[in-house]
């Protein structure tokens, strides 16, 4: 009787060769890249150091595409954007310390936000590891005890012959739901040692399926089912899973409305009679959802942003579709789904009804979206904020369909969480998981490179774009299609207006700041400056023109008023 486990796959004569006679001059880099290659991997991004000297000079042995950055913690966000864009694992090469350390703010962004990152960095010789001071350059007693609070595992390499398996195990966590970057370290004797590992040739690491448990699908599809005004919360969750398809087939057939959380942006179509749009932050929309009787909440936690600064208090049942354990009922109790939304949403399609009560009974679900969202623009229309809304709606002019755009920590960002259009699943992206200043254009970058189709925008603030000023020499370099849309107020705009709100006035806002349009030309990037009146006309320009460009706008814009303060 043969059983499964005693299943084994023999090596071929060819196999059997090339592992008896491997090609001379291979070292554990080697190991790391060929691994990456029978994973499937194409691209990686990085930066090289000295004790990561052995792993950059094995990329030039590889047919690995490599794309250097200027700064550790901008090529992890354009390994971030990769992983958004394609549903890879992008491989973030690093070196020890100070470069690993550099890169801990994109690895949080993108933990926040579930991009699957695949970060390798190098360590110091074997015999420093341990926690004692040998005085290694870069040394630090635990490096990876800087990343475990932040990442999704840690894989730490001793010795050659664990690179493959390390690597493929890294590889399956960031890719099993929910995605995220994780951490594989390996010491610099490991990488530059001669090796006489064969070549590594197998490379299949599944990721784990998360399904829903049974009885809770069955449980969540008779509440919707009978609800009368049942309504659904869409988060990223949905758009990691590429699953907005199954969202749709579910609201449609519950006649449920839809809001996208910001990080669920293009989870649900903008112009659908269900979309209730992004406008979480409004006092109208809070009070729409705090009256749905069942309110279907997937891949999304109901954090700070989602739930209008916490003050979002549901009446009804909650049913929470969530694969991060962590997120599950963490802020609101709930029939907790731990599942990956794609298959939660298809289990409940194939447990409704076709009609479902709520479908048959509830014909004005569309006039009710409709009366929201009225609301909701009568409420910014007496704010006489129309300079912003133009800002927005120039933009979305200039920016074609199915274009990526990705915004940094700025006004005009903040307003397009709630406002912009997508036009488009995966489309839209800002760095509002984790909250910090530099993102936009190196993640754009990687954008750039992972899909070179599109044109691919970036917004800043004059604040958040000295964050990546440097990355105008990697644009350039690999001339990629990234037009950088830069809004100059003379500083950190948001904060100015929280601090003047707060104290009256405002305190370390205010920035020197370089002639943007004269140092993105001392780069070789084509650069203008334009006016609100002039936005749609030359960022059209710009983006239709191939390889890098900058656009810079002065303005000083304002946030629509606060309702969770009400």
């Amino acid at each position: 009787m043969t059983h499964d486990h005693d299943l084994v796959l023999k090596p071929t004569p060819a196999q059997t060769e090339a592992a008896l006679n491997p090609p001379p001059g291979r070292n554990g880099g080697d190991l790391v890249v060929e691994t990456l290659a029978g994973l499937g991997t194409t691209t990686v991004f990085g930066l090289p150091g000295q004790h990561a000297l052995g792993l950059f000079d094995a990329l030039r042995r590889s047919d690995l595409r490599y794309i250097g950055l200027r700064m550790e913690n901008n090529a992890g966000f354009a390994a971030d954007a990769y992983g958004r864009i394609t549903g890879e694992a992008a491989p973030l090469l690093l070196s020890t310390g100070p470069g690993a350390l550099t890169s801990l703010a994109a690895l949080q962004e993108a933990a926040s936000a579930s991009a699957p990152v695949l970060a390798i960095s190098s360590q110091i010789p074997t015999a420093g590891l341990g926690g004692g001071r040998h005085g290694y350059l870069h040394e630090l007693p635990d490096q990876q005890a800087s990343f475990r609070g932040v990442v999704k595992s840690v894989h730490t390499v001793r010795t050659q012959s664990q690179i493959p398996s390390a690597i493929a195990d890294a590889w399956k966590s960031a890719l099993t739901a929910p995605h995220g970057p994780v951490w594989v370290e390996i010491p610099q004797d490991v990488l530059l040692a001669e090796t006489p590992i064969p070549v590594v040739t197998g490379g299949d690491a599944f990721p784990e399926e998360l399904p829903p448990r049974p009885e809770l699908t069955a449980l969540a599809a008779h509440l919707l089912s009978n609800a009368e005004r049942p309504a659904i919360i869409a988060g990223g969750g949905v758009v990691r899973a590429d699953a907005s398809g199954k969202l749709r087939a579910l609201a449609e057939r519950l006649q449920a409305p839809v809001v996208t959380t910001y990080g669920g942006k293009g989870a649900f179509p903008w112009t659908h009679p269900l979309s209730l749009q992004s406008w979480l932050e409004d006092r109208h929309m809070t009070d729409f959802l705090e009256d749905a009787d069942v309110l279907l909440v997937v891949g999304s936690g109901l954090g700070e942003l989602s739930s209008n600064y916490h003050t979002f208090k549901p009446r009804g049942r909650v049913i929470q579709v969530e694969a991060d354990l962590g997120k599950l009922e963490s802020n609101h109790p709930a029939l907790g789904i731990h599942s990956d939304a794609r298959l939660a949403l298809q289990a409940l399609l194939e447990t409704l009804p076709t009609v479902p009560a709520a479908a048959r009974e509830d014909e004005t679900a569309g006039e009710r979206v409709r009366g929201v969202l009225d609301r909701v623009r009568e409420r910014l229309d007496a704010q006489q904020l129309t300079l912003e809304q133009g800002l927005l709606a120039s933009i979305r002019a200039a920016l074609p369909s199915r274009a990526p755009s990705f915004w940094d920590m700025t006004i005009l960002s903040y307003w397009a969480w709630s406002a912009f259009d997508p036009r488009g699943t995966n489309t839209m992206h800002s760095a509002q998981g984790a909250g910090g200043l530099g993102y936009a254009f190196p993640a754009a970058l990687g954008a750039a490179v992972a899909d070179p189709s599109y044109p691919v925008l970036a917004v800043s603030g004059d604040g958040g774009a000295l964050y990546g000023i440097a990355e105008l020499a990697t644009a350039r370099q690999y001339d990629l299609n990234v037009t950088w849309l830069i809004v100059d107020d003379g500083g950190y705009g948001i904060l100015r207006e929280y601090m003047t709100d707060a104290f009256g006035e405002a305190t370390g806002t205010e920035l020197a700041r370089p002639d943007y349009v004269a140092l993105a030309q001392s780069f070789g990037v084509p650069a203008v400056r334009t006016t609100p009146e002039t936005l749609e006309t030359d960022l059209a320009k710009a983006l239709g023109e191939p390889g890098p460009s900058v656009v810079v706008l002065p303005a000083v814009l304002r946030m629509f008023a606060a309702t969770h303060g009400s």
